[in-house]
């Protein structure tokens, strides 16, 4: 085992520490429950010898009835005890898995945007989802089954050895055969059942991918290519899982046969020791039954090396989540604005992504006085939503500063800069609830008219009215809206939370002419005494912003009023003037 693997069981044990009580009181169910089972052949040795003596002067019942009453104490109490140990240990596992689910859905929220460029969604549900089932599982299986095994298998030894020395050691030597093929297998399929985890979260990340995208998927008729992935994925899956699932599956039969090659040798050598009137007929029935007790442990120990080896895949990759390199604690940055101008400036900032040496923002400059409206517009991949993901914070600059109000935005905490603004993107975003609660996200108590003069600011009233349950319509795969109408709800819930700026990115490309001509005086009211970023490709409705930001390969290349920048010829005029003549 290498020093990752031993940190990822020294995490796990980390979790589980404050449940150790708990465990111990598991720990000692299952070893009572194995003491209480292993003195039932002891009593049923003296039954065997006592009924075979009583074959000549006669049978003592009432000896045998008190020996019965014995065993049906001893093994009654010992399953009580194992179904509390098991009981325990459910309830254990559970409250791990549950921490754990917590810890990761937290650490979602911790991680910085760049790492989830460089995960698929499906991966990290994946790790969320079926590795931390997989964990649970593990626990639950193997520790209360190695509890019991380990417990059976000491105690039955220590049985043996007090019984009959000669019989111990020969019930030893078949038995450690075990141990060795045990040990070899679990080298062997170790690493494909880290694979077999790895191939089932790429798995789901490209079934994620092929379900939101599957309009695309069927236009483009890629479905073949997309089956053909599919397909490569799961064969590696199919082929680490089999390979994984036969190793560990050859260790049941392997130790069955090593405890029926343990019987025979038992029966043989005890048979000669018999007629050689060194031991009792009762203690060949006694080893008989210890022998069963010694050699069924080596199984479920081998059973619970399985689901330990999924357990540290799984938890490798639950740990690997965990550990992943989080945005700096803010806690210490208790800045809060009294009041807000909007005045926003730009000081050569520089950014380009984590792990690539392209430097995306070069060397900008701006100052945004408070109320202007701002047009950011240039060619795609000219940075325009990267300035946009600064000034938010959902990436961090390389070098240069951002001033809100004079104040560096990274001397506040990102929670007290995002307050100050509401956005709208491209891409819309509505979750399982009412119309409501999606309008009113994270904003308490606000008034009924609000929500419906927003929604009839951006031409929405109409068609809520229509449903049956009105704002408290539950927005799910039932309910078909277009992709219009989901742009007119993102753009009502901006309206309602009443930031001081705000970040419009191409708000209005998912509506008609016509609506876009309402939302756009919504808008117009909206950006009244706010500081206002329009990312727009339809230039005509920017026309009336009052600067534009023309953007070229993360630099300002021109700067200016509609009028201004038109009357230069330049870059701005071209790009205008291309979207009419494209139209025409």
């Amino acid at each position: 085992m290498d020093e990752k693997e031993n940190s990822t069981w020294m995490l796990l044990l980390r979790y589980c520490k404050r449940y150790i009580p708990l465990v111990a009181i598991a720990i000692l169910s299952a070893i009572g429950g194995a003491i209480l089972t292993l003195l039932g052949p002891k009593v049923i040795s003296k039954m065997t010898n006592l009924m075979s003596e009583g074959l000549m002067t006669g049978i003592d019942m009432d000896a045998i009835n008190s020996y019965g009453y014995q065993l049906v104490f001893f093994y009654g109490t010992g399953t009580i005890l194992t179904l509390n140990q098991g009981l325990i240990m459910a309830n254990v596992t559970q409250r791990v898995s549950k921490r754990l689910r917590t810890d990761l859905s937290i650490k979602i929220n911790k991680l910085p945007m760049w790492y989830y460029n460089q995960t698929t969604t499906g991966d990290i549900l994946s790790r969320v989802t079926n590795d931390v089932d997989t964990v649970a599982q593990g626990l639950n299986q193997s520790v209360g089954n190695l509890i019991s095994a380990v417990s059976l298998f000491v105690g039955s030894f220590v049985m043996m050895l007090t019984t009959n020395v000669i019989l111990t050691i020969v019930a030893v030597i078949t038995t450690g055969l075990g141990f060795i093929i045990m040990g070899f297998i679990t080298g062997k399929s170790q690493k494909y059942f880290f694979a077999q985890q790895e191939y089932l979260g790429k798995i789901n990340g490209h079934i994620e991918e092929d379900f939101s995208g599957h309009t695309i998927v069927k236009a483009y008729n890629a479905e073949e290519q997309m089956s053909h992935i599919f397909n490569n994925l799961n064969g590696h899956l199919r082929d680490s899982a089999f390979k994984a699932q036969f190793l560990s599956g050859l260790m049941m039969p392997i130790m069955t046969f090593i405890g029926n090659f343990g019987y025979v040798a038992v029966c043989i050598v005890g048979a000669m020791l018999a007629l050689s009137g060194n031991i009792s007929f009762g203690v060949i029935v006694a080893f008989i039954m210890y022998i069963r007790f010694f050699t069924q442990p080596l199984g479920q120990i081998a059973q619970a090396v399985q689901s330990l080896q999924s357990t540290g895949a799984a938890s490798k990759r639950v740990f690997g989540f965990l550990d992943a390199e989080e945005m700096p604690d803010e806690s210490h940055k208790t800045f809060k604005f009294e009041h807000i101008d909007g005045e926003v400036e730009f000081r050569h900032v520089k950014f380009g992504y984590e792990g690539s040496d392209k430097t995306i923002i070069k060397d900008f400059s701006a100052h945004i006085k408070s109320g202007q409206k701002i047009a950011i517009v240039g060619p795609t991949g000219a940075g325009k939503t990267t300035l946009i993901n600064l000034l938010m914070r959902y990436n961090e600059i390389n070098s240069g500063e951002i001033l809100i109000d004079h104040v560096p935005t990274h001397s506040m905490s990102k929670a007290t800069l995002r307050d100050q603004f509401c956005m709208v993107l491209q891409d819309t975003w509505l979750f399982e609830g009412t119309i409501k609660e999606n309008l009113v996200y994270n904003k308490k108590d606000v008034p009924q008219e609000v929500i419906e003069e927003a929604c009839r600011a951006v031409g929405l009233e109409h068609f809520i009215k229509t449903l049956p349950e009105g704002y408290d319509t539950i927005l799910n795969d039932k309910l078909n809206l277009s992709a219009g109408q989901k742009q007119q709800l993102t753009i009502a819930r901006a309206m309602i939370k009443d930031a001081p700026m705000l970040i419009l990115d191409e708000a209005t490309s998912s509506v008609d002419t016509r609506t876009e001509l309402v939302i756009q005086k919504a808008m117009d009211q909206l950006m009244i005494g706010r500081t206002s970023f329009v990312i727009a490709h339809r230039l005509s409705t920017i026309k009336n912003a009052d600067v534009i930001f023309v953007l070229k390969d993360g630099d300002i290349l021109e700067s200016g009023t509609h009028d201004e920048l038109m009357a230069k010829q330049g870059f701005y005029a071209e790009l205008y003037n291309s979207q009419f003549d494209k139209t025409a």
